[in-house]
């Protein structure tokens, strides 16, 4: 039946969006260090990156992609560069003090396009984001399925992906939240260094 793939399809992800990764972590230190706007702006750039993915998917071109090596390879490394650089900035601020940490970032002092757009290449250089649309095309798509059947699930992703990405940048903008942010602002610093340090040097190194 086709609620059950729909079901499945949906549910598969929520795990996948929802679960911590480079981009809701750097949505919630975005969102707490810099507020909301900024935080949201970051976020509609991963949901457009991860809508992107998944019209590559439904329509093949993903798949195609897939099977060049050197154009995922590319993708790879220059996903594991930025989030090194995130790592980087994350490291620095952890050692910085807390007076400097009051001086204007540049997350509250770009535009709301210059975020949008990190936000979105941080989502469109993960090559894991099109091994994943792919995958839950597979589990959604069977031999002769409609155009129906494809406009839903990307119909119902996209709502999934603004209710995740951007519910990340509500709750983590919330007061309670900024507090604990400031309380503990070098350990979560820390942490997302090590955090994308870790992850950066994971897409450089692993062979796809």
């Amino acid at each position: 039946m086709l609620a059950d793939q729909f079901i499945i399809v949906f549910t598969a992800y929520v795990i996948a969006a929802g679960s911590p990764g480079p981009s809701n972590m750097r949505i919630m230190a975005v969102a707490m260090n810099d507020g909301r706007r900024a935080a949201l702006a970051i976020a509609s750039g991963v949901v457009s990156g991860s809508i992107f993915w998944g019209l590559m998917a439904a329509t093949g071109v993903s798949a195609i992609l897939s099977r060049y090596a050197q154009a995922l390879v590319i993708l790879q490394v220059l996903g594991g560069l930025y989030l090194l650089y995130l790592a980087f900035k994350a490291g620095k601020a952890a050692l910085s003090s807390d007076k400097d940490q009051l001086r204007p970032t540049n997350e509250r002092k770009a535009t709301a396009a210059t975020l949008y757009k990190r936000g979105l290449l941080m989502h469109l250089t993960n090559p894991k984001s099109i091994l994943a649309w792919i995958a839950l095309m597979t589990l959604g798509l069977g031999p002769g399925s409609s155009p129906y059947t494809v406009l839903v699930i990307l119909a119902g992703c996209a709502v999934l992906s603004v209710t995740i990405f951007c519910g990340y940048a509500i709750v983590f903008s919330t007061a309670p939240m900024v507090r604990l942010y400031r309380r503990a602002r070098r350990w979560i610093e820390g942490t997302l260094a090590v955090f994308f340090g870790f992850a950066g040097l994971k897409l450089l190194l692993i062979r796809i």
